[in-house]
């Protein structure tokens, strides 16, 4: 394999492993609480902007990871409680009203810290050798613990109680509610969790993003993009879909521009909207 073959492969995998990442969180609310959440990309900025808090309160930059669970999680509880709570059965509400917090949440962080583009140093620098070329480390190390995490979650949701729980509730809420399943409880938790994985994935892929107020539409796109193409309510959907999304865009971005790459991804979701709306992976 050549130098420039490899190095393809590899920024493909970090585009999917990315990807992955960024549309876990939107994954877990669209798929499982049929709430399209416009604001998933702005809980992905604020997971971002969690290092710029950090060191604002004077902390060491290990804190990040607790004010980042902090500071989202909070976020999305007062958001569930006061909002999405009322619309779970209502996915277009949902989106207008899920619409505005985003809008909300960008001026709010705009007032605080401005529209200037901000950068967070890399916590693990240096690259490391992967046959004849070297890769960044933490683009390496990134990508291992995704793999980890993706496979723990996986038999976490197969194998555990809580995880029958959420699946009874999605394939019919109110058989799982007669059955003794607390299921507004359990779609409560299921929205932090997702907020609480677009917070996480910004906290992790902020040393190699700009930062700013408008960083998260990026993120929204991209992953929906990525559920269309898959599939909804699956992990294996989602791994579908950030493969062929994540590798589209690599593979173009390589070979073309990064705009190819946007602009293929889009006609690609566009034709599966078109053509084949419930994605490559369907729930049995």
């Amino acid at each position: 394999m050549t130098e420039a073959a490899l190095l393809i492969g590899l920024n493909a995998l970090w585009q999917i492993a990315a990807l992955a990442l960024l549309a876990l969180g939107l994954a877990i609310v669209f798929g499982l609480l049929r709430i399209l959440n416009m604001a998933h990309g702005e809980f992905v900025m604020l997971g971002a902007y969690a290092h710029l808090l950090t060191a604002q309160m004077g902390l060491p930059p290990a804190m990040a990871l607790p004010v980042c669970i902090g500071f989202v999680g909070i976020t999305a509880l007062i958001a569930e409680r006061l909002v999405v709570r009322h619309l779970y059965d209502r996915m277009f509400d949902s989106l207008l009203a899920t619409w505005a917090l985003s809008i909300l949440m960008r001026e709010a962080v705009e007032l605080v810290w401005g529209r200037a583009f901000r950068n967070v140093p890399l916590p693990v620098g240096g690259v490391t050798p992967v046959g004849p070329v070297g890769y960044p480390t933490y683009r390496l190390l990134v990508i291992a613990l995704i793999a980890v995490f993706f496979l723990a979650l996986w038999l976490w949701y197969r194998r555990s109680l809580t995880g029958v729980r959420l699946r009874a509730m999605v394939s019919n809420p109110a058989l799982a509610r007669a059955s003794g399943i607390n299921t507004a409880r359990l779609s409560a938790a299921a929205f932090v969790t997702g907020c609480l994985l677009a917070g996480l994935a910004g906290l992790i892929l902020a040393p190699v993003l700009a930062i700013e107020p408008n960083m998260g539409l990026d993120a929204l796109i991209r992953s929906f993009f990525a559920l269309v193409v898959g599939g909804l309510g699956t992990l294996e959907g989602l791994g579908i879909g950030v493969a062929v999304v994540g590798g589209l865009q690599a593979g173009l971005s390589a070979a073309v521009s990064q705009t190819a790459g946007y602009l293929g991804v889009l006609i690609l979701a566009i034709l599966f909207l078109w053509r084949r709306p419930d994605g490559l992976y369907r729930r049995r």
